[in-house]
C-alpha cells in the first residue's frame, strides 16, 4: 500500500504489486467529491502496468540502485504524500507503460 488517506469525504488509494511475469502493476482507486474533476459519478479508478524490461530504469530515476528490488524502494521512499512524487516521475520519466482508467 503506498497511499491510504481520508480528507472529508474523499479516499484514495495507491497500492504497488508484481505479477507472475515481473511487470510492475500501480493502481488507484479514488473515492468522493474530489472525484469530481476527471468524473461526476464520485468514484475514479485507474492501473498502470509498466513492464519489468523498464523496472531497472524506474529504480535509477527513483534514486535506488542497480539491485534494489522496485517494491521494496517503493515502501521506503514513495508512500503517502511521497506517492504523488511517484505518479508525477513516472509521467514525467518516459517509461513505456500502460494507463487503464475506470
Amino acid at each position: 500500500m503506498l497511499r491510504n488517506e481520508r480528507s472529508g469525504a474523499d479516499t484514495r488509494h495507491l497500492e504497488a504489486y508484481l505479477d507472475e511475469a515481473g511487470n510492475l502493476h500501480i493502481d488507484g482507486h479514488d473515492l468522493g467529491p474530489g472525484t469530481s474533476l476527471v468524473r461526476d459519478d464520485g468514484e475514479y479508478e485507474w492501473f498502470r502496468t509498466i513492464p519489468a524490461s523498464e523496472l531497472p530504469r524506474l529504480v535509477e530515476l527513483l534514486g535506488g540502485s542497480e539491485g534494489d528490488e522496485i517494491l521494496d524502494l517503493l515502501a521506503r521512499r514513495y508512500t503517502g504524500r511521497a506517492s504523488y512524487e511517484l505518479e508525477r516521475v513516472i509521467r514525467e520519466s518516459g517509461i513505456r507503460s500502460e494507463l487503464s482508467t475506470w
